[in-house]
């Protein structure tokens, strides 16, 4: 048993002074309550770790290599996306578990409890797939548990190179399966994530309304009656134009009236949505996965925030791309994002909560929802996912309260501030640093020298 005792603590019914919390030997809070003198660690702060809804680990590795401009007069997203695929013709499966170490250490350093990894790389350079269907998921698996992040699963099945069905080519034929090969390898990544810690979960990823067609989206869906369902939903204004041509109605529209979109969804991005369409998925009780520094890097468009929480929508954070692994900028990026939209301030604050708090309390309900995991909040029987922070400092200033959070948030020295994590009770950040550091960036580096010469 593990017994902190915080100076403040965010509980679920707000701020609290002098508490005392027990870790049980599973990893989950087995109680909270006033602080005895008793505990063996102390903390100034104590807050609950969210979870990074949205992450392709391997992409890691490309950050900083995508910022040149290329022959076109005007760079997109999809220019990113060809360098992306020329990227991926690089990489090994032993090379993909070291990057994923190396991201998910710095999720853990940056103050996220767990992560729902959306992965597609499934097969080898080439489209051949590895002897284990799911050799890249187990490697996956494997990264998470060596830096001792909290893991949802997302196999993401990806069958076509766009709405007309096209056949995938170069470096997307790493993702492809039709549905009943996806399924195989669904199974076989469930009986990995079975063999792994008990805080580990499994869902499912249809990729795109792009890459999946109407009947393979449905079959995937009714194959998993339970569980989480991630998707990439109306990210760019191209895709709305594709899919309308092709399922003659918008992204969001069409998904709405074709399934019964409900909490077990997480539509990522959704930064092409008009107003009708905003108020009719925030009423789903789905999860909108915002990714604001990646949607910000690929220049895809702002989300509309106010819209969606003003008709109680529902949104978590996620690192997408990797480029940039923190917590407290993308939380930041949202909310700069609508002020400079509307010419605002505090656009999602409410009358009752800063601008921080609202940001933080979507974060890890948002967050523990899309991943199915039972955290979020500081309360018995929830999993041991906990950050805690130093307030003696330029940045904090020992502050309390919102104004606490409003200060990690928007002074820019969040994370300068996180002293330790745990991710289901396991202390993986003490003084803020990772247990396993110096190894797993050993390793990143090393691949990385192996890059550097195939690029």
């Amino acid at each position: 048993m593990q017994i902190i005792q915080a100076s403040q603590a965010l509980l679920p019914d707000g701020w609290h002074a002098d508490i005392d919390l027990h870790i049980d030997e599973r990893g989950r809070i087995a109680h909270v309550g006033p602080g005895s003198g008793q505990a063996a660690q102390r903390v100034a702060l104590l807050l609950p770790a969210p979870l990074n809804l949205h992450s392709h680990a391997f992409q890691r590795a490309m950050a900083g290599l995508t910022e040149a401009r290329g022959p076109d007069a005007s760079d997109s997203f999809w220019s990113w996306r060809r360098l992306m695929y020329r990227f991926l013709d690089q990489l090994n499966p032993d090379q993909v578990e070291a990057v994923a170490a190396l991201v998910f250490m710095e999720m853990l350093e940056a103050g996220y409890g767990a992560v729902a990894e959306f992965h597609y790389l499934h097969h080898d350079v080439g489209g051949t797939p590895h002897a284990r269907l799911s050799e890249m998921s187990g490697r996956i698996v494997a990264a998470a548990t060596r830096a001792g992040i909290g893991l949802t699963l997302l196999p993401v099945h990806y069958q076509f190179g766009g709405c007309d069905g096209r056949a995938l080519a170069g470096g997307q034929q790493r993702f492809g399966n039709d549905p009943d090969r996806f399924m195989a390898l669904h199974a076989e990544a469930a009986q990995t994530i079975g063999h792994a810690s008990a805080d580990y979960a499994i869902g499912v990823a249809p990729h795109s309304l792009r890459a999946v067609g109407p009947s393979g989206l449905r079959a995937i869906v009714e194959a998993t009656p339970s569980g989480p369902i991630h998707m990439h939903l109306a990210e760019q204004q191209a895709e709305v134009e594709e899919v309308t041509t092709h399922l003659g109605a918008r992204p969001v529209e069409w998904l709405l009236d074709q399934h019964a979109v409900d909490h077990r969804w997480c539509l990522i991005h959704c930064t092409q949505m008009t107003p009708q369409e905003t108020r009719a998925l925030a009423v789903t009780g789905a999860v909108a996965g915002l990714c604001p520094l990646t949607e910000s890097s690929l220049g895809d468009g702002i989300f509309n925030g106010t819209t969606y929480l003003g008709a109680g929508g529902r949104i978590g954070f996620g690192s997408d791309s990797n480029i940039q692994i923190s917590l407290f900028e993308e939380l930041k990026t949202l909310e700069y994002s609508q002020r400079l939209r509307d010419r605002s301030r505090a656009a999602l604050a409410l009358p009752d909560r800063s601008t921080g708090r609202v940001l933080f309390d979507a974060a890890t309900a948002g967050g523990a929802q899309a991943g199915g995991r039972q955290a979020g909040q500081i309360a018995a029987g929830q999993w041991a996912d906990l950050i805690a922070l130093d307030l003696d400092n330029r940045w904090l200033c020992n502050r309390q309260g919102d104004a606490l959070l409003d200060s990690l948030i928007f002074s820019g020295g969040g994370q300068a501030c996180i002293t330790d994590v745990w991710s289901a009770g396991r202390h993986v950040v003490q003084q803020g640093r990772h247990r396993a550091r110096d190894t797993i960036l050993r390793d990143f580096i090393a691949v990385m020298r192996q890059l550097e010469t195939r690029l």
